[in-house]
C-alpha cells in the first residue's frame, strides 16, 4: 500500500487524492496533506529557478568536491532536495537526469556557498586607488594612502607596518611609523612572515593610544585574540585603540627559501625592485625586465601554516585589502568595521583615495580566490586512529 509522504500513513491505491511529481505519483489520505505536499513542491521549483538564475551547478561538482574526496556526512541534504539523487553505498548518487539546478551542491553542509562564509561580513566593497602624486605602492597602493590620511589628520599615533631590512634584503622587518616617509618605505607586498606583533606592543608600551595595525589574517587575528580572550594582554589593550588594516593573502614563504630560489636562478635579491604574485605565477621585476615563475616551483619554500589557513580576506580585520579582482594598479577594498568604513570614506573624501563600488565580476573573482583557500583543508587527512 503506497504511504502519505507528509503523514507517513498507509494509503490506499485507488485514492482521490494523489499528485504527480518527478515522473512518480504520490498518494495521500486527505486534502490537507495533498496540499501541503503540493506547496512543498512549489518551494522546490522556486528555489531551483532562484538557483539557476546565479550559476548553473550539476551534480558532478558536488561529487567531485565531495563525495569522491570522502568529505560526505551523509545528512541526505541533498537526495532530500531532489528527486534524482538517492543514498546508495553510503554515498549520494544520480538516478536521474541532472537539470543543474544547483540545489544539491548549495543545500551541503560541506560546501561554501555564501558571500559571508567565503568573506565574512562586510559593510561595503570598493575597488580604490591612491590619489596621492608619485606614491608607489602594491596595487593601488591604498593601504599606505589611508594610513597617511590618518597619521597626517592626527586620527592615529603610529602604524604597525612592515619594511625591509636593509642589512638582507627583501627580509621583513616591522616598524613603528610616525611619519609619512616611514609609511612609504613599507609600500609594496613583502611575502615572507613579519612578526608585528612585537612592534605592535613596543607601541603600546610608549604610549601610543590609536594604533592602525597592518598585517594578513594570521597576524589580525593574533591581535583579535589578544583584545577579547580572556587570556590576551587587557592590561595593556585597554590603553589603545587598534584599528586593523588585513591584507588578502594566500601563501607566505620563508625568507630562506625565496633567497634560495632567488640565488639558483641568477639574481640577486638587493637588484629586485619588487614581487608580486598573479594568475599563479611569482614575478620579479628588476629593471625594465620581469622574471616570471611558476608558484609550484616555490612549493618547498611555503610556510606550513599556510595550508592551515582557510581565511584569505582578513575577517577579523576593519577593513581588507587585496589585488584580487580589480584591475592594475587598483585595489579591491572590504570595508567591515564601523570605524573602517569612515576613515576610508574619509580619506576618500579629503582627496587621498579615489574610489568606486566593486562591480559584480570583480567580487566573483575574490569569492573564487577564497574558496579555493577554504576548501584546502580538505585536502588534509586531519586524523589518524591506531
Amino acid at each position: 500500500m503506497p504511504i502519505d509522504p507528509i503523514c507517513k500513513s498507509r494509503v490506499l491505491p485507488d485514492s482521490q487524492y494523489s499528485t504527480e511529481y518527478g515522473g512518480e505519483t504520490y498518494y495521500f489520505c486527505c486534502p490537507h496533506c495533498k496540499s501541503k505536499f503540493e506547496e512543498l513542491e512549489k518551494g522546490t521549483i522556486r528555489l531551483k529557478r532562484s538557483l539557476a538564475d546565479h550559476e548553473r551547478i550539476s551534480f558532478g561538482k558536488l561529487r567531485k568536491e565531495i563525495i569522491k574526496p570522502g568529505i560526505c556526512t551523509l545528512c541526505g541534504a541533498c537526495a532530500s532536495t531532489c528527486e534524482s539523487i538517492t543514498i546508495d553505498n553510503n554515498q549520494p548518487k544520480l538516478i536521474g537526469k541532472c537539470t543543474a539546478c544547483g540545489v544539491c551542491y548549495n543545500q551541503c553542509p560541506r560546501t561554501i556557498t555564501t558571500e559571508e562564509g567565503l568573506i565574512g561580513k562586510i559593510r561595503y566593497a570598493y575597488g580604490a586607488s591612491t590619489q596621492i602624486k608619485d606614491l608607489k605602492g602594491q596595487d593601488g597602493a591604498v593601504v599606505t594612502s589611508m594610513l597617511a590620511y590618518a597619521l597626517e589628520e592626527g586620527l592615529i599615533d603610529c602604524a604597525i607596518v612592515t619594511v625591509k631590512s636593509e642589512e638582507e634584503p627583501w627580509k621583513p622587518l616591522p616598524m613603528v611609523a610616525t611619519t609619512y616617509d616611514e609609511l612609504v618605505q613599507s609600500a609594496g607586498s613583502i611575502y615572507s612572515h613579519s612578526m608585528t606583533m612585537e612592534a605592535l606592543m613596543s607601541a603600546i608600551k610608549q604610549g601610543m593610544r590609536s594604533i592602525a595595525f597592518v598585517g594578513p589574517s594570521c597576524n589580525i587575528d593574533a591581535v583579535t585574540k589578544m583584545q577579547k580572550s580572556p587570556y590576551g594582554f587587557l592590561h595593556l589593550f585597554m590603553r589603545a585603540n587598534i584599528l586593523k588594516l588585513g591584507l588578502f593573502c594566500m601563501d607566505t614563504f620563508y625568507y630562506e627559501g625565496i633567497r634560495e630560489f632567488v640565488n639558483s636562478k641568477d639574481m640577486r635579491l638587493e637588484e629586485i625592485d619588487f614581487m608580486k604574485i598573479r594568475k599563479g605565477k611569482f614575478e620579479f621585476y628588476i629593471d625594465d625586465e620581469i622574471r616570471s615563475f611558476d608558484l609550484s616551483e616555490f612549493d618547498e619554500y611555503r610556510s606550513t601554516s599556510c595550508s592551515y589557513c582557510t581565511d584569505m580576506a582578513a575577517e577579523n580585520a576593519d577593513i581588507s585589502f587585496g589585488g584580487v579582482g580589480t584591475p592594475e594598479d587598483w585595489t579591491t577594498v572590504l570595508a567591515r568595521s564601523g570605524m573602517g568604513y569612515e576613515i576610508f570614506n574619509e580619506a576618500v573624501d579629503s582627496g587621498y583615495i579615489k574610489s568606486r563600488d566593486l562591480n559584480k565580476n570583480e567580487m566573483d573573482r575574490v569569492l573564487n580566490l577564497s574558496r579555493m583557500k577554504k576548501v584546502q583543508m580538505y585536502g588534509l587527512n586531519k586524523r589518524k586512529v591506531a
